[in-house]
């Protein structure tokens, strides 16, 4: 018998939720679709693909003839379709009835459409914990791909990932397929020529020997210069012609191999991601640790050996590093818990699918890939929220206020609330707001992002992008490219959360000393009495809502100057849809004062309205006494495939009044208003 190597070719396809029409559109005009009618005149070459939920719903609806001509591939047996949970979510981060729920739905959704229930599934991140091990075993799955790291990680050597394995958890069996690393950096980049050499060097005999690939398919289409590589300059068909015109090389799908080939023996892994995920999760001072040695073991020639126990983060540690990623994370689990409560009979699928749709991973985590720093991603999650949670509230009221320790931080938080608001102070002394909810809006006004330090920030300001390396082209984890100017200031992280109503005494020569000191005195219904005492001075803090109004009260008593402090002053950061786009803008006397995304200072403001379109709505900020406001937008540096680019993440409006008899009673509003459609 001849040497031979089995190729299991698999792509995953995802669009996150809340992804804007048009870069849907261009994904498919320049991924989706070519590869798909360049795949299809090739039956011979076998291959597996997992479309997400939301985009195969978008794909369906969209673009028929491209998924009809998925479901003849599908029937003569060239395509085998991988399930996972429907909305994307990373399945070890939600409840397992919810890791059940959305299986099963992706693959009821596959089935009735394509008239196969999936075997194999896409874990999404490629992250493994054995707990998710009976979920997806009881909802039909045999056998998952994960990175060759993940075995590597567990004592195993490359030369023995030729195959697949075995795992089990709780009395259930799961087959493993480990996708090479080498390969994932091969294909599309290296020339064809190469990544088939490369292939046909791993033929062993008498076999039975597997190269396993399993990675994004916006690689061939999407990623900067992939589109012109691949299908303007011929990399995917010269590269499936090789393939098939090799006799070292056959392609078989994942189910084929298993049902010919046994498995290489048990494993057990240990909780992980790809490599490059490992270090995305640790805070900028562990990941310039881990960066560090991961470069002096290459310069030393041993990193092949010693990778495996140079071990990163884990994917959760994005819950644990970013608070606003733990937030959403816990707003979503207690959530799923008020819907589990619910007697079945009144539990629907809408209220489900709202559930899953704020599980997707992408507003979760930040990398390469992930989208915490994508204001419309988070945005996405809080509207099946808001939605879900005004549909519960309907059904089983909660109580006006309610406090409790909900993000795990050791601070409790309170929750106010009436049929349209929803507000949530932090008890952390700073009586701010935290979230700030419009249910008829589905908008979380206080969905922002503080200014994180980051790993990448030290690549930022220095360094060339990276060449292409033997006639290829580079990869986007090692390309190196500006779409925004960036300077240092843009990169100093901030102090505190980015709050509403985020208090200061302001010094006689304008220094700010943060307010921290509120004790928490009363609650009343859906509104809070917070005081605080400076020397023989108190202020005291009132914050309520009524109706669509969202009011806070300053009450100050005592002599003026016993705190030493000349002025008082109150920051807003505000979420606005729009962000620093044309669809927002100032009104100020009923005149346009400029977009959100410019500055803006105005003196003896007692009005102003910030008006969304997109959002389909608008608040009104009012203050009696008058005050001095400055408004700017905040702006954060994030990493994506595309390059390094500022993103706006709210606009900060700061009231400032002088401390004096005229100024010893202030009241603020904010009225959120839906604009008729």
């Amino acid at each position: 018998m001849s040497a031979s190597v089995a190729l299991l070719f698999g792509v995953h396809a995802h669009q996150p939720a809340g992804n804007f029409p048009r870069v849907l559109e261009e994904a498919h005009a320049h991924c989706y679709r070519p590869f798909l009618e360049t795949v299809y005149r090739y039956p011979q070459f076998r291959f597996a693909l997992h479309f997400s939920g939301p985009l195969l719903d978008y794909l369906l609806r969209q673009h028929a003839a491209d998924m009809a001509l998925l479901a003849r591939m599908v029937e003569r047996g060239q395509v085998e379709l991988f399930g996972a949970g429907d909305a994307e979510p990373v399945l070890a981060a939600i409840p397992n009835r919810d890791r059940l729920g959305q299986i099963a739905k992706l693959s009821r959704k596959l089935a009735a459409r394509f008239g196969h229930a999936p075997e194999g599934a896409w874990l999404t991140e490629r992250v493994w914990e054995a707990t998710v091990v009976p979920a997806l075993v009881d909802c039909g799955i045999r056998y998952v791909t994960v990175d060759d790291y993940h075995f590597l990680a567990s004592g195993k050597s490359v030369a023995e990932l030729d195959g697949y394995f075995t795992t089990e958890e709780d009395g259930r069996r799961l087959d493993l397929f480990p996708i090479s690393e080498a390969l994932r950096y091969r294909i599309p980049f290296a020339l064809a020529e190469e990544s088939v050499a490369y292939l046909e060097g791993l033929a062993r005999e008498p076999g039975p020997t597997a190269a396993i690939y399993f990675d994004d398919i916006e690689k061939f289409g999407i990623w900067p210069e992939t589109y012109a590589w691949v299908y303007e300059k011929g990399w995917l068909r010269e590269f499936i012609e090789r393939v098939l015109g090799s006799r070292k090389i056959t392609t078989q799908t994942f189910g084929e191999y298993r049902d010919r080939v046994r498995a290489r023996g048990v494993v057990y892994l240990p909780t992980t991601s790809y490599i490059e995920m490992n270090e995305w999760t640790l805070p900028a001072r562990a990941a310039h640790a881990y960066a560090d040695l991961v470069e002096r073991e290459k310069r030393a020639g041993s990193y092949e050996v010693s990778k495996a126990f140079l071990r990163g983060g884990i994917w959760k540690n994005f819950v644990s590093r970013y608070p606003e990623a733990n937030w959403m994370h816990k707003r979503m689990l207690a959530l799923s818990e008020r819907l589990a409560r619910l007697p079945a009979a009144q539990r629907t699928e809408e209220m489900h699918a709202l559930l899953y749709a704020a599980q997707a991973n992408d507003a979760y985590w930040h990398g390469l890939f992930g989208g915490l720093y994508l204001p419309h991603l988070r945005r996405a999650v809080y509207a099946a929220l808001l939605e879900l949670e005004r549909t519960l509230d309907r059904l089983d009221p909660r109580a006006a206020s309610q406090c409790l320790d909900l993000d795990l931080d050791g601070i409790d938080e309170l929750f106010l609330r009436n049929a349209d608001l929803q507000a949530v102070v932090k008890l952390d002394g700073s009586a701010a707001v935290l979230e700030l909810d419009a249910y008829a809006l589905a908008q979380n006004f206080g969905d922002t992002l503080r200014r994180h330090a980051e790993h990448y920030h030290r690549r930022v300001l220095g360094g060339p992008a990276a060449a292409p390396q033997g006639g290829g082209i580079a990869s986007a984890h090692d390309r190196l490219d500006l779409k925004h100017d960036v300077g240092a200031a843009d990169l100093e992280a901030d102090a505190a959360a980015r709050t509403l109503f985020r208090d200061a005494w302001v010094g006689a020569q304008g220094d700010l000393q943060p307010l921290n000191g509120y004790d928490l005195r009363r609650v009343d219904g859906a509104s809070v009495t917070f005081g605080a005492a400076r020397g023989d001075a108190t202020l005291q803090k009132e914050i309520a809502l009524s109706g669509n109004r969202i009011g806070v009260g300053y009450r100050y008593t005592g002599a003026f100057d016993a705190s030493g402090n000349c002025g008082f002053e109150s920051a807003i950061d505000l979420a606005m849809p729009s962000c620093d786009g044309p669809g927002a803008h100032y009104l100020y006397r009923d005149v346009v004062a400029g977009g959100l995304g410019q500055p803006l200072e105005l003196e003896g403001m007692s009005e102003l309205v910030l008006v969304d379109n997109f959002m389909g709505g608008s608040l009104t900020l009012r203050s009696n006494p008058p005050a001095a406001l400055r408004a700017r937008p905040c702006y954060t540096v994030s990493q994506s495939e595309g390059g390094f680019e500022k993103i706006m993440q709210s606009v900060t409006l700061t009231l400032a009044w002088p401390l004096d008899a005229a100024h010893a009673n202030m009241d603020l509003t904010l009225e959120i208003r839906k604009h008729p459609a």
